[in-house]
């Protein structure tokens, strides 16, 4: 069924080409949409007999009605003010635009129907390959699967939005997950790599960046070739998505096939986790530490240990940096100067993170 604002829109451009007012009505009678905002909500009493009739067309006191089917049945009146020959061609060419939509919007619901229903593995095997032989969808082809998630302003069509980015693509599918989540299904060709994989990710976050939506962050899975797997595509950019938040929360676009450390601590169990920082700090919590001394060796791993670049970026004396790394070494045994002793302790800091994440997810309130 198309939506009310589809009609309106098509109506308007009619209008505005031929200079006669026009409105769709349903099949009570009601009129849904219209060129002349007074009249919309109206009740027109003919209507529903004329649905019934064997006619296509009637002119009544001053309008052409025409019916526009789906399928063969009359689903709408289409009404076009005037009583000369060209408004009746006016009417039967906006008729007949209407009904194409109609088939349009159809397919395409199908295809997203389908879509759904193969991302959350809801089809048989067999079911796939038919279902989409029949909606004209290759089966073996490289896709992957981009997951989008914005905080979107309400009055914003963040689906039309990221379908407007590919207008053209029509090997490309687009889906909402829920208000602020989108599905992207990328047909790849056989010569795009990595590279060309984030370059599509960067120019969704630019497009969605201009229509000035803030907050998006998007997840790709890996690349299959074969519907069948898309499911995993999908499994694996949710992961991507949710690792990324954990534990590089400043990243806007995340890979799944570069999520590094951090993928396998989100499958580790929580009572592993917990066990190894209980060995590691024995007893405390990292968030019991100095927030300056925190900010002091995240800098410390991003210069790859090197302390005269740390005291330099930090603008601290090299000897302010040695006193609290071996501040650091008298809490934990730790010195992260040698290299196993700062691998240890940065995987304690992922995990703690980690333990944060899932504490923070049980406290929410279930809706």
């Amino acid at each position: 069924m198309l939506s009310n604002q589809i009609l309106q829109n098509c109506i308007d451009g009619t209008k505005t080409i031929t200079r006669r007012d026009i409105a769709v009505i349903e099949r009570a009678g009601k009129v849904i949409v219209s060129t002349n905002d007074s009249e919309v909500n109206t009740i027109i009493d003919f209507v529903e007999s004329f649905m019934t009739s064997p006619a296509e067309s009637q002119l009544v006191q001053g309008s052409h009605y025409f019916k526009i089917f789906d399928n063969g049945v009359a689903e709408y009146v289409l009404r076009v003010v005037g009583e000369d020959d060209e408004t009746y061609r006016i009417g039967k060419m906006t008729a007949f635009q209407i009904q194409h939509l109609i088939i349009a919007y159809k397919e395409r619901y199908d295809k997203d129907n389908f879509l759904k229903n193969l991302l959350l593995d809801n089809l048989l095997l067999v079911d796939i390959y038919s279902r989409a032989k029949k909606l004209d969808i290759e089966n073996n082809v490289r896709r992957i699967v981009y997951l989008i998630e914005v905080e979107v302003d309400r009055d914003l069509n963040m689906l039309e939005l990221i379908r407007g980015i590919f207008p053209e693509k029509i090997r490309d599918f687009v889906t909402a997950v829920d208000e602020k989540s989108v599905i992207l299904v990328k047909e790849l060709a056989e010569s795009d790599q990595v590279e060309n994989i984030n370059q599509v990710a960067q120019m969704i976050h630019d497009a969605l960046t201009a229509e000035s939506l803030t907050s998006i962050h998007i997840a790709m899975g890996t690349v299959v070739n074969d519907l069948k797997n898309i499911s995993q595509s999908y499994k694996e950019s949710k992961m991507a998505l949710e690792v990324g938040k954990i534990f590089e929360p400043e990243r806007y676009i995340i890979n799944y096939e570069e999520l590094g450390i951090g993928r396998l601590i989100y499958q580790l169990p929580v009572n592993l986790c917990r066990m190894f920082i209980n060995e590691v700090l024995h007893g405390t919590s990292v968030n019991q530490f100095d927030p300056e001394l925190l900010v002091t060796v995240n800098k410390f791993f991003e210069d790859n240990l090197n302390v005269s670049e740390t005291s330099r970026q930090l603008y601290i004396h090299r000897n302010t940096l040695v006193y609290r790394l071996d501040k650091l070494q008298k809490q934990t045994g730790l010195d992260l100067r040698n290299f196993d002793d700062a691998i240890v302790f940065k995987i304690t800091l992922m995990v703690s993170r980690y333990l944060d994440h899932i504490e923070s997810v049980m406290q929410k309130p279930n809706n």
